[in-house]
This record gives C-alpha cells, structure tokens and sequence, in this order.
C-alpha cells in the first residue's frame, strides 16, 4: 500500500530532472500524474531545455509503475496553457490532491544570461509562473473540500545567496534569486490562506542536484572557468551534489500523511550548504 494510494498530483517541469524523479515516485507510492513541460530550448538559457522525448519518456516511466498520466506541453508562463492541462487532467481523474510547481531553468550563465530578457524568463518561469501553477490547481483541490498540499520548488539560493559573491553576476542570476527568494513569500500566504481548508503550502530548498540543470557542458565550463564561484557552492556534507531522488523522497514526506501537520516551511535539501 503506497502513502498516495488515490491522490492525483499536478507536476510542472515533469520532462526530466527532478520532475520527472518526482513523478515516478510518487506514481510508486500510488498517486496518477498530471504533467506538463514546456519541451523548448530558451535564448537566454545556454545548456538544453528538455524535449518532446524526454516528456514521452516521463510517461513511459510512469505508466510502468502501474499509475496513469496526463501529460501535455504547456509554458507556465502561459496562464490559459496551465490551467488546460489542470482541466484535462482532473478530466480524466476526477481529482486534484497534490500541486508540484517544479519548473525552472538556469539563466545565470553564457552571454544569454546578460541580457534584460534572461531577468523576466526567470521571473516569469520561476516566480509568476508558480502562480499560474497553484492557481489553476487550487480551484479543484477546494471544491473536492478534502484539502490538499502545495509544494514549491525554491532552492538552496532562495535562503543563501553566497555565489553571487562572485562570478554569477547577470540579469539571469539576479532573476533567479529574487524567483527563488519570491517563492518563500509566496509559499507563506497560501499556506495562512488556505491552512484553515486544510490546504498545507511548503517550499522545498535543495543545494546542487545531478540534473541536466547543472550537469551539463556549459555550466561545468563555468565552473572550470570560474573556481572561486564553485568554492562558494561546497556542501556541508562531503557529496559535490545530490540526486533527483533525496529531493523526491522528501516530497514524498511533505505531500503525504507523514507530514500532514507540516505547512509554511522551508524546508532544506542541502547537505548543510546553508549553513556551511
């Protein structure tokens, strides 16, 4: 018997990653799958975005666990996409228990990242874009009157801000920090707003996770070019990253009955890099 038996859970960013780790494992723990990813690459992002494939993939990995999926290709950017994909999944299963605003990207290197545009991708994907995710969950979660939980993906730079003591200075930095940071704020008001419905919000903080995100040729070239931006970036613990999995299982936790009592926290995955 899984901790989700029944649930069914809205996943953006779903493609790949953390994601898509997010998705199976829940789908293990018996929860169907509502997803979605933009599936395109972006100027200002200079490693590659996931792919049509990859979401395929995502599907595929979850139907063999045994749950369903709805998987489509939306912009969280897009508030009308969001809330279709929202509609054709509790189309199908009849529910919405579980909201996972995952997507994100990392605009903070390559000349991409210098431009005022990588400043709004950031803010648009990472801050208003998990807006439009909870937005266009929360309506079918209420009405179902069974409450329901939010998790959104911040990070580590949502509560420390050490490398941008160094080279990480862009447009694209500075947006993902404010997004990162703005989350929190987020987080907060819709856990005190809908705590009473029984509806818990959290954000979830993970250090460096082996992700295309950071796993990737450009970023490690930034990292080889740039030592003293990478020393800023050292875990507590003595693992350089961790993987898609620890931040799932600690999903996991928050979204099911073990943590049915946690709201309105920041809740680190970081090998000790915030307090390091």
């Amino acid at each position: 018997m899984g901790k989700l038996d029944g649930k069914v859970a809205f996943i953006t960013g779903a493609a790949r990653g953390q994601g898509r780790s997010h998705a199976v494992r829940l789908a293990e723990e018996g929860a169907d799958i509502i997803a979605l990813d933009m599936c395109r690459d972006l100027p200002t992002v200079a490693y590659p975005l996931a792919t049509p494939e990859d979401l395929d993939e995502t599907v595929n990995l979850v139907e063999k666990t045994g749950r369903k999926i709805v998987a489509r290709q939306a912009d969280v950017r897009d508030p009308d996409a969001v809330q279709s994909v929202v509609d054709a999944g509790v189309a199908q299963f009849g529910r919405l228990d579980i909201i996972l605003a995952n997507a994100g990207i990392m605009p903070i290197i390559g000349e991409g990242s210098h431009q005022r545009q990588a400043w709004h991708d950031a803010i648009d994907i990472m801050l208003s874009g998990v807006y439009n995710t909870v937005e266009a969950g929360l309506p079918p979660m209420l009405d179902a009157g069974r409450g329901g939980s939010i998790v959104i993906t911040s990070s580590s730079a949502g509560l420390y801000v050490g490398g941008m003591k160094k080279s990480a200075k862009s447009a694209g930095g500075w947006g993902y920090v404010a997004a990162k940071h703005g989350v929190v704020g987020l987080m907060r008001a819709y856990a005190v707003a809908f705590g009473p419905e029984n509806v818990r919000c959290n954000s979830i903080h993970p250090t460096g996770v082996a992700t295309p995100m950071i796993m990737n040729e450009a970023f490690m070239q930034f990292g080889a070019d740039n030592p003293e931006f990478a020393a800023t970036m050292q875990n507590l613990m003595p693992v350089p990253v961790i993987e898609p999995i620890d931040v799932s299982n600690a999903i996991v936790y928050l979204c099911s009955e073990d943590g049915r009592y946690v709201t309105g926290v920041t809740f680190p995955v970081d090998a000790g890099l915030i307090i390091h």
